[in-house]
């Protein structure tokens, strides 16, 4: 198990590092004063567990925790702070965790506990499409890379249609929202088409998309999604949903409220 700590004050930082390197499993424990190097590191490396101050002078802990999450979506975010205010911040992104400081040894067993027994587990399947949290579609196992965000959103737009067209117009306002469909945005959005194709390609996945008479789909049949096994009653993708859907997406919530709904009228 892989852990970093991220805090401004040394003195926490070696506390919490302490703790942490204590712990049951003897964990791989990393330490940062600041946060662009602590993000640096996760970007390079796959991380379990990240311990995170929030209130910080070179990035607020919460923005460093989003873009932790998109750089290894699987991360468990647990805060420890003194101020009980952000809470609510704190959770609108999905956080596993929040201690208030000082923070007990037992404490922080019981959240990193909770953390990894929280954590989806990932089918086997050749094509496997992660929506609860953030979104990600895996080959054998391994995360594919987008060059482009936005061709990734258009990807997880359609995943969430679950097999239903949508028009290039359409396609625009769920990437552009309030933008003007203009000549530009039109070849704009091209791009992002001819990113989205190029990449499936590139992972041999090509198959999971189509486009015909400028409609766009994802094919269901061609791929396992978490979403779709929720959606079909399966208990595991039931159980492991935890109010996660799509994170970095504002357009997702409608489907979690939805989700939300479904898992409330089943319980």
């Amino acid at each position: 198990m892989k852990i970093v700590c991220v805090d401004d004050e040394t003195l926490i930082l070696q506390l919490t590092v302490s703790q942490c390197e204590s712990l049951p499993g003897k964990p791989s424990v990393t330490g940062f004063q600041y946060a662009e190097e602590a993000l640096a590191y996760v970007e390079a490396n796959p991380v379990d567990i990240a311990l995170l101050d929030i209130d910080m002078p070179d990035m607020n802990g919460l923005l460093l925790a989003a873009k932790m999450k998109e750089a290894c979506p699987e991360v468990s975010v647990i805060f420890l702070t003194g101020f009980s205010e952000y809470a609510v911040d704190a959770f609108a992104i999905h956080a596993s965790g929040y201690l208030l400081k000082p923070v007990s040894k037992e404490r922080l067993i019981e959240e990193i506990a909770y953390a990894l027994a929280n954590r989806p587990q990932r089918p086997k399947e050749h094509i496997f499409v992660q929506t609860f949290g953030n979104f990600d579609i895996f080959v054998d196992g391994k995360a594919i890379s987008f060059p482009r965000g936005k061709a990734k959103e258009l990807l997880a737009a359609l995943v969430d249609r679950q097999g239903s067209s949508i028009t290039r117009a359409e396609a625009f306002a769920i990437l552009w929202e309030q933008g003007l469909y203009d000549r530009s945005k039109q070849k704009q959005l091209d791009v992002i088409i001819r990113s989205l194709r190029d990449t499936l390609q590139k992972n041999g996945i090509a198959e999971i998309f189509e486009m015909s008479s400028g409609n766009l789909r994802i094919c269901p049949e061609k791929f396992v999604c978490d979403l779709y096994r929720f959606f079909e009653g399966d208990m595991e993708a039931v159980n492991t949903y935890r109010g996660e859907y799509m994170s970095s997406y504002s357009w997702a919530s409608i489907t979690e409220a939805y989700m939300e709904q479904q898992k409330s009228s089943n319980a």
